[in-house]
């Protein structure tokens, strides 16, 4: 059987390879000065920024506000994409992000993961985006 190969070459719309955002440790609750306080550093203005971006998406807030209104205050992967009317996989990579972000936690128990928000996370960015929150 002949065997072959493919060349392929990426071209950025600019030439340059996009640069890529630096690791920081998201597993604890966001701890800054509020936004409204003044100037913020480059590393407090990244942590908020990336638990933004985390919640910028439509499905993760709905994921979320399912997470939040459970009466258990946990749900299985199965039962969101159920409620999402969505794929497994669609919902685990959106479940990821958001616990990369820090904003949930996830437990295996057998052959399920329960999913739980941290109500500390969230209220920590909260309270970073309060105007009012140190007047």
């Amino acid at each position: 059987m002949p065997t072959f190969s493919i060349y392929v070459k990426i071209v950025w719309h600019d030439g340059v390879v996009p640069k890529t955002l630096p690791v920081i440790d998201m597993t604890t609750p966001v701890c800054c000065a509020p936004v409204a306080s003044g100037p913020m550093t480059d590393a407090d203005a990244l942590a908020i920024a990336l638990r933004l971006k985390a919640l910028a998406d439509p499905v993760r807030v709905k994921i979320v506000s399912y997470l939040f209104s459970s009466t258990a205050g946990e749900v299985i992967s199965g039962e969101l994409a159920a409620v999402l009317d969505l794929s497994e996989s669609t919902v685990s990579h959106h479940l990821t992000q958001l616990r990369k972000a820090g904003l949930l936690v996830s437990d295996r128990r057998g052959m399920n993961v329960f999913h739980r928000v941290r109500p500390d996370a969230l209220q920590a960015l909260c309270t970073a985006l309060d105007p009012g929150c140190c007047t």
